[in-house]
């Protein structure tokens, strides 16, 4: 059988070619032939940037030997074994050119087919000299063709025999120039632009969108550099992939931002590309799937702290403090932030360890040319900012945007550039909604570092983005300046100082009730992001939050907010007053709903802290409503068997409170189950 090899997954320049096997029919062999040289000669009118002359002469020669298949096909002329042979050779050979001619048009592959100007050429030699070795022993007197048909194969091997493949002048010269300008930005030394607009001009790579081609391509071979375990070339695409961002920011001034439009509004995720660091355990430097306090304060992933604890060890490992105990206190808080991050970016919070090293991997710049290519891409941005035009100064935030959506390093490098103070500065001087957006976008990617956090806030920022969430020209815009609000939030010194500023938690609460489902989703987090500073609890609950959120319940069929909204339930519910806000509304007969049906296992597990939290702090009246609830111990039962075991502890001390007022209730004890006796009114 002859394999189909349209594989999208192919690696460039990797060419997963067959021999057609021994039972083919000569009939089907012969068609397969015809339609690889087919597709072969559709490449003339295809573009190519570098390979120009060994492509054509190729192509010129299956072009002859097509007219050859195509005669002896419509002849019906028998073929002898030593025929197949030779054309099952040339049929091997067919699939890698047109490999190789995939891969010099691939798109956005110019700049990495010139790289590999050597390689490809090699390759070509190959295949020619593959093609004449065949066509020197096909039998050609055996096959009753004409004579111009005869001829025309002749010549072919004779081009095949005779051609001369090597690197094109003009492919060297380009080459050459990449490697000098990568050459000075290594030694810190900013080249000439106008060697590289050359390079880019020859490549044919002659606007914006052209560039964002080529970024995107080689962002794609690094991944899979990682992913398949062969960094070797990772450095170097590195420092290519650094000096296209560069000629993309700094060579191409125009930019069609109504074509790129949609990308703004489609990346205001709250919890996308969260710095990952954040959430490592000290011991296995691995994202921590069940954080835990010990008695210096430290926080550690349990299982790594456990086996600490087990070899015999009483200090802790991060401070070398000793221990006073070795009870393990669970770190609620940071948990509900490392599973929403994992829930926001895809990652399975059980087998995390090598998402987060992917993105652990963009804290460092991955080549020094990389990394200088940065810093002279921030301090240009930086000045345009700052000097530009309008139309110049959106371009810089939308670069800026690009370059801060996924990339820690490059985060550092524009904050520390100076970029924060203008970015604020273009929210309120921005008149036209799309360029606000840009704006706010680009502030949103900075407030995921740390350092970018302080500089909001520090350079007056906190204001701005508050009147963005009030008064954004743009819906969009206004959910952006929620997730910086989430962001800022997640500094322990700043929630205080958000939460006392009065319009905050009634513009997010307007938001959540009036936003888009990504709006609502925004909001709440940031207020839950508030919650984590127990000053604003009262805030919160008096702002009108809680009827919003049994609101999102029974309208909302999108997981993900259910599960974030349960979340600031859960936070709400562990004080005594939210109790009792939450217990004046239909929680208890909505959240065992959600229990029972959600296929969101956070969302699952949210419920019953929820619930766990009204059975404690809201008296027995609350526990006695859910033990008439005769379904809910079988959910119960059921998270304890596949939940987390964050969600099994806290379904596990639910049953036992409902055991226990059973128990109590038939022997006429029930004010003795639940601590809180102050009288609750339940709908």
């Amino acid at each position: 059988m002859i394999r189909n090899f349209d594989q999208t997954d192919r690696r460039m320049l990797k060419f997963p070619a067959v021999h057609p096997c021994e039972a083919i029919s000569p009939e089907t062999l012969l068609n397969s032939l015809i339609n690889l040289s087919q597709n072969i000669c559709n490449y003339q009118s295809k573009l190519f940037s570098t390979q120009r002359k060994n492509a054509r002469q190729t192509i010129r020669q299956i072009g002859l030997l097509l007219l050859f298949f195509e005669e002896t096909r419509d002849l019906r002329l028998a073929l002898t074994d030593s025929v197949v042979l030779c054309f099952s050779e040339l049929h091997h050979a067919f699939q890698k050119v047109q490999f190789l001619l995939e891969d010099c048009t691939r798109e956005g592959a110019k700049l990495w087919i010139l790289i590999k100007c050597q390689v490809v050429s090699t390759q070509f030699r190959a295949l020619i000299r593959a093609i004449a070795t065949a066509l020197d022993v096909l039998p050609l007197g055996l096959i009753d063709v004409g004579v111009e048909v005869k001829e025309l194969v002749e010549l072919a091997g004779k081009q095949a025999r005779n051609a001369k493949v090597e690197v094109d002048p003009e492919d060297e010269w380009a080459l050459q120039q990449v490697f000098s300008v990568l050459d000075h930005f290594e030694k810190g030394i900013e080249p000439d632009s106008s060697f590289m607009k050359r390079v880019l001009d020859h490549l044919e790579i002659r606007n914006w969108n052209d560039c964002n081609k080529e970024i995107k391509f080689l962002e794609e071979q690094i991944d899979f550099q990682y992913s398949d375990c062969h960094e070797r070339e990772a450095p170097f695409l590195s420092s290519l992939l650094g000096l296209m961002n560069y000629c993309r920011g700094v060579i191409f001034e125009t930019w069609n931002h109504r074509n790129n439009k949609s990308d703004a509004r489609h990346s205001i995720e709250a919890l996308s590309c969260i710095n990952a660091e954040d959430f490592r355990c000290p011991i296995s430097l691995e994202l921590m799937t069940d954080p835990v306090t010990v008695s210096t304060g430290q926080t550690y992933d349990r299982s790594s702290i456990q086996r600490w604890l087990k070899a015999g060890n009483m200090t802790c490992p991060k401070t070398g403090e000793r221990m006073t105990s070795p009870e393990l206190v669970p770190n609620t808080t940071l948990r509900k932030l490392i599973q929403q991050f994992c829930t926001d970016v895809g990652v399975c919070a059980s087998n995390s360890g090598s998402q987060s090293r992917d993105i652990a991997r963009t804290i460092s710049p991955g080549s020094p040319a990389a990394a200088e290519e940065m810093k002279f891409l921030s301090r240009f941005l930086a000045r345009r900012l700052v000097f530009g035009s309008s139309e110049q100064k959106t371009k810089a935030a939308y670069e800026i945007r690009f370059l801060a959506k996924s990339n820690i390093f490059n985060r550092s490098c524009l904050i520390e550039a100076g970029t924060i103070l203008p970015l604020i500065n273009l929210l309120s001087s921005s008149f036209e909604h799309h360029a606000q957006e840009i704006a706010i976008s680009a502030l949103l990617k900075l407030s995921k570092h740390t350092s970018g956090k302080k500089e909001i806030v520090e350079s007056g920022g906190l204001k701005p983005i508050l009147a963005v969430l009030q008064r954004g020209l743009s819906l969009e815009a206004k959910q952006m300046a929620a997730a910086i609000i989430f962001y800022l939030a997640s500094v322990k010194a700043y929630r205080k100082l958000i939460g006392e500023t009065p319009e905050v938690v009634p513009t997010l609460v307007e938001l959540i009730k009036d936003g888009t489902t990504c709006g609502k989703k925004n909001g709440v987090v940031a207020i839950f992001g508030l919650l984590l500073h127990s000053g604003n609890h009262q805030r919160v609950i008096s702002s009108g939050t809680i009827p919003l959120l049994m609101d999102i319940f029974s309208s909302s069929d999108n997981d993900e907010l259910i599960a974030d909204s349960l979340a600031v339930l859960a936070a709400i519910a562990e004080s005594v007053d939210g109790t009792l806000a939450i217990l004046q509304t239909s929680a208890l007969s909505t959240i065992p709903r959600i229990l029972r049906s959600s296929a969101s296992r956070a969302a699952r597990e949210y419920s019953v802290t929820v619930l766990l939290s009204l059975c404690k702090n809201g008296g027995s009246e609350a526990i006695s409503i859910l033990a008439k609830d005769h379904s809910l111990m079988s959910s119960l039962y059921l998270l304890m068997t596949d939940g987390s075991s964050y969600g099994s502890s806290k379904a596990r001390g639910l049953i036992k409170l409902l055991h226990k007022f059973h128990e109590t209730s038939s022997s006429g004890r029930i004010a003795s189950v639940a601590p809180c006796e102050r009288p609750v009114h339940v709908w």
